[in-house]
Formats: C-alpha cells, sequence, structure tokens
C-alpha cells in the first residue's frame, strides 16, 4: 500500500509536545506515533522531526508520511544516566566522567552507585561486558575520570598499574586562602581515626605515605586554583594534604571547615574534578590518555565577578 501523506495545521487550542498533537489526530497508539519519529516520517514546518517531545504551537505545519497498514515500532533508546558520561569504551574496559554526588562502589546505606550504573549500561552496550571490577574510586562529591574493567584479569592488571604509581593521575581544585608557593608537594604517613577520617601521622609505621604535588593555575581574591598531580592515591588523601596546608577543598564539609565554606560556592559538591587520566592498555598496550573538561560551576566560579 502506497504511503499517505497527511498536513496537521496546529490552532490556537492546542500548545505541547508534538508527539501528542499527533496522537489527537491519528488513530495510533503512542508508541506508534513514537516509532513515526524513529522512521523519519514526521516533517516539522518543512524540516525532518526527530523530537518526539519538542513543542508545537499556533502556526506550526506538520506532515506525517506514513502506511496505515504498518506498525511503527521504536527503535531501541541509548542508556541515559545521570551519574556519568562514557568518554572511551572497548571490549576489555570503559572510562567514564562521573557526576559528583554519588558513590563509586555500594555501601550498607546505599546502592545506588556509579558500579551499579556502569552494570545496567552495559547491558544496552553493543561492545559487551556483564560485570563492572572496580579499579579505583572517587569520593562521593568529586567528580571526573574513572576506569572500570570488564574482567576480574584486566581489573587486576589496570590496579598492578595503580600500585606501582604509573598511570597519570591529575585534579582540578579550588582551595581556600592563598597559596604562598606557586607549586609544591605534599608528603605524609596518612592514618584512619576513629571516625574513619584520614590525618597525616608522623611516624611511617601507623600509616600510609601519601605524595600530592600541585602548581597553581590562578589566583582569586581569596581562593586559589590548582591542578593536582597523584604520586600516590590514598582515600581523601588531595583533601587532607590541603586541609592541614590551611587551604582546603571548597565544598569540603569533613576537611578544613569552616574554611572550606565559600559564599559564592553554593554547590553541594567538593570543587575537586579528576581531568586527566592515563594508563597502559592491559591489552594492546598502547597509552591512553583521557582529558575530561571542568564542570560548569568550577567555570562559573573561576569567572572574574
Amino acid at each position: 500500500m502506497s504511503k499517505e501523506h497527511l498536513k496537521l495545521a496546529v490552532t490556537d487550542l492546542f500548545k505541547g509536545r508534538i508527539d501528542a498533537f499527533i496522537h489527537t489526530q491519528m488513530k495510533r497508539s503512542r508508541s506508534d506515533i513514537r516509532g513515526l519519529f524513529d522512521h523519519g516520517c514526521v516533517v516539522l514546518n518543512g524540516e525532518p522531526c526527530k523530537d518526539a517531545g519538542g513543542i508545537v504551537e499556533k502556526g506550526d505545519l506538520i506532515e506525517v508520511w506514513h502506511d496505515p497498514a504498518r506498525r511503527y515500532k521504536e527503535l531501541p533508546r541509548p542508556y541515559q544516566t545521570r551519574l556519568f558520561k562514557v568518554v572511551y569504551e572497548d571490549l576489555h574496559l570503559i572510562v567514564i566522567d562521573k557526576e559528583a554526588g554519588y558513590l563509586t562502589v555500594p555501601n550498607q546505606d546505599e546502592k545506588n552507585t556509579v558500579l551499579d550504573a556502569v552494570e545496567t549500561y552495559f547491558r544496552f552496550s553493543k561492545k559487551g561486558g556483564s560485570r563492572a571490577f572496580v579499579v579505583h574510586r572517587l569520593d562521593r562529591d568529586t567528580s571526573g575520570l574513572l576506569v572500570f574493567a570488564k574482567s576480574k584479569r584486566i581489573a587486576d592488571q589496570l590496579i598492578e598499574q595503580f600500585k606501582a604509581h604509573k598511570p597519570e593521575r591529575e585534579y582540578a581544585a579550588i582551595v581556600a586562602g592563598k597559596l604562598k608557593e606557586r607549586q609544591g608537594v605534599f608528603e605524609s604517613y596518612l592514618e584512619t581515626d576513629q571516625s574513619l577520617n584520614q590525618k597525616s601521622v608522623k611516624r611511617k609505621s601507623e600509616g600510609q605515605l601519601a605524595i600530592t604535588k600541585f602548581r597553581v593555575e590562578s589566583f582569586l581574591k581569596d581562593t586559589t586554583y590548582v591542578r593536582v598531580n597523584l604520586e600516590t592515591g590514598k582515600r581523601n588523601q588531595i583533601r587532607v594534604h590541603f586541609a592541614e596546608a590551611g587551604h582546603p577543598i571548597i565544598g569540603d564539609q569533613r576537611y578544613g571547615v569552616p574554611m572550606s565554606n565559600h559564599p559564592s560556592w553554593r554547590q553541594k559538591r567538593l570543587a575537586l574534578h579528576a581531568t586527566i587520566l592515563g594508563f597502559i592498555h592491559p591489552v594492546t598496550q598502547e597509552l591512553l590518555r583521557f582529558k575530561a573538561e571542568i564542570p560548569p560551576e568550577f567555570t562559573k566560579f573561576l569567572t572574574p565577578r
């Protein structure tokens, strides 16, 4: 059967989603109408329209080309989540840009984590994977680059690289006050106290070595924008070192309060973002290096006021 050509003019009696308007004019299910968009059957004001949720109003002209005897099935939707964006993926591993506000792995109280979301994503991915294996972590309120493996073998090989301090790991951070030196190194032994906070201790036997390098990018009125490179990757390492130096990360509610509070930082997150991640691919032996742009809230804060 040849296709029918419908011309639908939007009147002043309607303003809303285009799929909802077409639904009022055609005897098709809502799912079938969304399928019309997927199969290129809808034209809005002379231009192909793929967005079933687009808003139309008086004066808009909608054209629909369709076969009345055919069912137009919706095409599979790509997996979407607010927890992360995919930066790179192959058959062996995945690199993501994590959003702030989410735990990397589950704990006793919270199950909606990045690890869970990555495994859900694998069910939609064309590059395989069923389980995600943790290689390293980011704090809940820190954003940026993370790598997960798709098998224990790959995870173990990546973890060995991290233990040997081989991966390149750089962070962008905004800290309280103005640093005296434009670059430097924090080195200490970190120990976990009874409240599960990290702190530097004097004796090597009491803690784990943590080395944090920094360089100043710019000085603001009462804060400093820095880039931080990790020699080691201990829990809360960057936060502890800057807080103990009198320059806590802005937004940190665990280390350095009240200095970490800033009236212009209204975000419920740390001003800490993992911007660069580089490592050797365990299978191809290729050097992989990824860069994540700083979040909009950083840009807004850093823009002269």
